[in-house]
């Protein structure tokens, strides 16, 4: 195990020592300058965190570079020890990461410590797939040679990492690169960057050598990206946030031909059937939309309901939106925590302006809660005027949008018109209307009767304008593999030759 210099800058958040600055080559880099993180609870300011620019990425490419011929030449078995060793830290640590999530992101506690589930379900999946990691073996089509197909990390990887889920991302997506045998630089979201820190420390407390992980935080993403990007050393960038940003590293990335996975934004429609179970729905429904207050990509951006239980539904589902408490995420009662950010909020109460102004009803909600913090009510809107723009722009709000259908047709149709096609939710009691709805769906995933999907055993992803490649399941180490092909020459009595 490596030793590793105390940080120059640390913070006490809550009796946590946090680390506050960049890890680079092995050791703790302090920044030239700094920005503060706020707790979006309260409006205060909790930590002053490193600044990264050009340079300390650059910096961290050279230490992923220089790191990854020895990394890619660690055993399985000893690259999957070290796996399990940072699968026991973390869960040890289980409390405290959970804890500074709630107070860098808002969400309510019991959102953060099933995230930290998650997310160490996820490093465990990695780590249990590490050491079965096959090729394949075959005959060439007119005999006389052999055709081995083998796999070879893509190289140093580029991590860009969302705030609304700041430890999933990171452990979902390191996980997959360094299970690979691929070194990476991490970027964190500059609002959420101490769950990364803590993170990375407990991968470098499990022993990862020197250079396989780096961590930078930044004001300066664009510039940032464009100096890594730039750089022909760099061979992989894995990205979760806006499709826009997404474009924009996607042209960064052509140049160099960067191999490039992105999971962008989302506009998942809900449909709840004819023959749904309401009650069953209209709970799901209130999870698909309100968990960490709306701010999800997979979030349920417009509820689609057959006429025939439209009255039934709205009734439940307001009734239960009404019930969710709002708060501080360290309040046990909390249900909904505040938004990211003041100016996140005002975004918020823009959109609920805007719905106001066209064919829609406001049926609860709509308005900023006075007090600390960037709080805002769940809100539930009934909308008829489909022609709207609104109606196709992903919200990712505490804003819910109820839409009715004369049938499942309409239902489908009307779900498929987006530019967008991560995660969609289907509610029925019939298993084959099921798979004939999901099949017919424009979307990466389909959740049924249910409305959460995230598992380290599914493939997480989406197509058109919400992404390219898939997180988790048997695709997510082999997004950082490249398939190689030898073909071995064999003499007439099938020798190697």
């Amino acid at each position: 195990m490596t030793t590793l210099l105390a940080s120059p800058v640390t913070a006490e958040l809550r009796g946590n020592i946090v680390p506050l600055d960049h890890y680079i080559g092995g050791t703790w880099v302090p920044g030239q300058t700094r920005f503060p993180v706020f707790d979006p609870a309260t409006g205060e300011q909790i930590a002053n965190i490193a600044d990264a620019g050009a340079q300390e990425a650059l910096d961290a490419l050279d230490a992923a570079t220089a790191a990854q011929n020895a990394w890619r030449a660690v055993p399985p078995r000893a690259r999957a020890d070290l796996f399990a060793r940072a699968h026991r830290l973390l869960l040890e640590r289980a409390d405290a990461i959970s804890e500074i999530m709630t107070l860098e992101s808002g969400k309510p506690l019991a959102e953060a410590r099933a995230e930290f589930q998650l997310s160490a379900d996820f490093f465990l999946w990695y780590t249990e797939q590490i050491a079965h990691l096959h090729g394949s073996f075959a005959e060439a089509s007119q005999g006389g040679y052999r055709i081995i197909t083998t796999h070879q990390p893509v190289g140093p990887t580029l991590l860009i990492t969302p705030w609304n889920f700041p430890l999933l991302m990171i452990a979902r997506k390191a996980g997959a690169a360094l299970a690979a045998g691929c070194t990476a630089i991490v970027k964190s979201a500059r609002e959420t960057p101490l769950t990364c820190a803590m993170f990375v420390e407990v991968l470098h407390d499990a022993g990862f050598p020197a250079g396989v992980v780096n961590l930078v935080h930044t004001t300066s993403s664009s510039k940032l990206s464009a100096a890594v990007m730039s750089d022909p050393r760099l061979r992989k960038v894995s990205f979760t946030g806006s499709t826009e940003v997404g474009s924009t590293l996607l042209r960064q990335a052509a140049p160099g031909i960067v191999n490039a996975a992105m999971e962008l934004g989302g506009d998942g429609p809900l449909l709840v059937l004819d023959d749904a179970d309401v009650d069953l729905a209209a709970s799901q429904a209130v999870i698909a939309k309100f968990r960490n207050a709306g701010q999800a990509c997979v979030a349920a951006n417009r509820i689609i309901v057959h006429e025939n239980v439209a009255d039934a539904f709205i009734e439940r589902f307001v009734a239960l939106t009404k019930a969710l408490r709002v708060g501080n995420g360290f309040d046990p009662s909390t249900d909904v925590g505040p938004i990211i950010s003041a100016s996140q909020r005002e975004s918020v109460a823009a959109l609920v302006a805007e719905f106001d102004e066209i064919d829609a009803t406001r049926l609860t909600g709509g308005g900023v809660l006075e007090g600390d913090g960037y709080f805002f009510e769940p809100t539930v809107f009934e909308v008829r005027d489909r022609d709207s723009e609104l109606c196709h722009r992903e919200l990712f709000a505490p804003i819910a949008t109820i839409y009715r259908v004369a049938d499942t047709a309409e239902a489908i149709a009307f779900a498929n018109d987006t530019r967008y096609g991560l995660a969609a939710y289907v509610f029925t009691r019939d298993l084959s209307r099921a798979f004939a709805v999901g099949e017919r769906l424009e979307f990466g995933m389909v959740g049924v009767n249910r409305g959460i999907m995230a598992d380290p055993a599914a493939a997480f992803g989406g197509i058109k304008a919400s992404g390219l490649g898939r997180e988790g399941g048997q695709h997510g180490i082999y997004e950082f593999l490249e398939p190689k092909y030898l073909a071995i020459t064999v003499d007439e009595e099938g020798a190697l030759s």
